[in-house]
């Protein structure tokens, strides 16, 4: 018998439920919309020649592939209070794919930049990922489920640097140019999407109790936008954190073919699957994030998580300043495999957080967290366009702003409601008082 509530265990191998339906089905969305989103990424050696593109045109590539993401992550995350996540990711995955398998029409850089920009939104699945698992699953396993849906939707960054270099050495053994051999491999990723907007419009709910229209649920009773949100510091906490994490790690998916290529002289295609092993942590390096958060939060509330996502992220920048000044390319992969797996732990403890800020407006919240990821990544991208810095020297400086972020949420008190949840927890018991009493009348 299936129940109609909020899981409270996960089982990561059931297809058993609503709950878990969409629990798959949403992390292999957010995995597709990945792998298109940075499936140029591991081609862009390729790219750089056929289009003769300079440096600080790739990194304006690289900035245009995460802004566009910003602004896409705040509007989704009020769709999914609104429209529900359901029909949300359906109409992203269409619209998205257009760009996605278009792009190849671009033959300038002009052109390719204004495709990179469209493609960028699909970065946006990831709020639709973390909203929908949140409502399937009870409180004390939030943390875990979101770190798995994450974590393996982001996998979708390191398997596209491994595969997307198969496809188009692929395409070149049947006879075609490179120049023509990545623009047919974007083809696939977009026809991914497609199959599994199909499979997210058939198979899954918005609430475990239905689909919005199917229990009576409104585009009022979603409310208006609680805009006091934004006089929470803790949200803006987070995204700073976020951006920390997660704007390096769509940072680093975006230059790791190029600087192994273009720092110890590899093919594309090994500089593509060192690049991949990085992403292809998210496997485990993200649930197991939001696994000990939800431990750690267990026992010391959030202020706990909070202290751990502090330490995490100090650890990442310590890494990072290590994978900076590596001369060799066996220390180069060490020290990228230490800072990636505390960077993704990172990621999943943010998320263990960031339901628990507003629980009414949880959309709202992780909408602004997740565009706080694609700020940092578009600020980091102007480090990597400057003809005066390496990108040795550029990941420096990162690590240093990731180890000043750690000392801020580390000052951060997470372990006290904001005045918002208090007025609306009030109101909740108040209305429930009045029901209770007109229900006794």
């Amino acid at each position: 018998m299936t129940s109609n509530k909020p899981l409270s265990k996960l089982n990561i191998f059931s297809f058993n439920g609503v709950q878990m339906r969409t629990f798959h089905i949403t992390w292999m969305m957010f995995f597709v919309c990945f792998f298109g989103w940075f499936g140029l990424a591991p081609l862009m050696p390729t790219i750089r020649e056929d289009l003769g593109l300079s440096k600080g045109q790739v990194g304006n590539l690289i900035i245009a592939s995460v802004s566009s993401t910003i602004i896409a992550r705040l509007v989704i995350g009020r769709l999914c209070d609104t429209w529900g996540p359901r029909i949300t990711a359906v109409r992203l995955l269409i619209l998205g794919s257009i760009p996605v398998m278009l792009v190849g029409l671009s033959h300038d850089y002009s052109t390719f930049l204004l495709f990179r920009l469209a493609i960028g939104m699909i970065g946006a699945s990831f709020v639709i990922t973390q909203f929908h698992t949140s409502m399937m699953f009870a409180p004390e396993i939030k943390g875990t489920a979101n770190a798995v849906t994450g974590g393996w939707g982001n996998l979708g960054g390191g398997i596209t640097n491994m595969v997307m270099p198969i496809i188009f050495a692929t395409i070149v053994g049947m006879g075609y140019t490179k120049g023509e051999a990545w623009r047919y491999a974007m083809i696939f990723p977009g026809v991914m999407m497609l199959i599994i907007a199909f499979f997210y419009f058939k198979y899954t709910k918005d609430t475990p109790n239905g689909n919005y229209k199917e229990i009576g649920y409104t585009k009022a009773d979603s409310g208006k936008t609680d805009w006091s949100v934004l006089a929470d510091w803790r949200v803006w906490a987070l995204a700073l954190a976020y951006g920390m994490c997660f704007g390096m790690e769509i940072t680093f998916d975006n230059v790791a073919s190029l600087h192994f290529v273009d720092t110890f002289g590899l093919k594309q295609e090994t500089a593509g699957l060192l690049a991949g092993v990085f992403g292809a942590m998210n496997l485990f390096a993200r649930a197991f994030g939001g696994i000990v958060a939800d431990k750690v939060g267990k026992s010391y509330g959030l202020k706990g998580k909070g202290l751990l996502l502090a330490s995490m992220l100090l650890l990442e920048g310590i890494g990072l300043t290590f994978f900076a000044s590596a001369t060799s390319l066996t220390a180069a992969i060490i020290y990228m495999l230490s800072f990636a797996m505390f960077l993704k732990m990172s990621n999943g403890a943010t998320y263990a957080i960031t339901p628990f800020i507003n629980k009414k407006n949880v959309g709202l919240v992780s909408g602004i967290v997740g565009a706080g990821g694609n700020l940092g990544g578009m600020m980091f991208g102007f480090l990597f366009k400057s003809e005066n810095i390496t990108y040795n020297q550029a990941f420096t400086y990162i690590a240093y702003t990731v180890m000043a972020v750690a000392a801020i949420i580390l000052l951060t008190r997470f372990q006290k409601e904001s005045k918002t949840e208090e007025i609306t927890k009030t109101s909740l018991e108040n209305e429930k008082l009045v029901a209770n009493l007109s229900k006794s009348k």
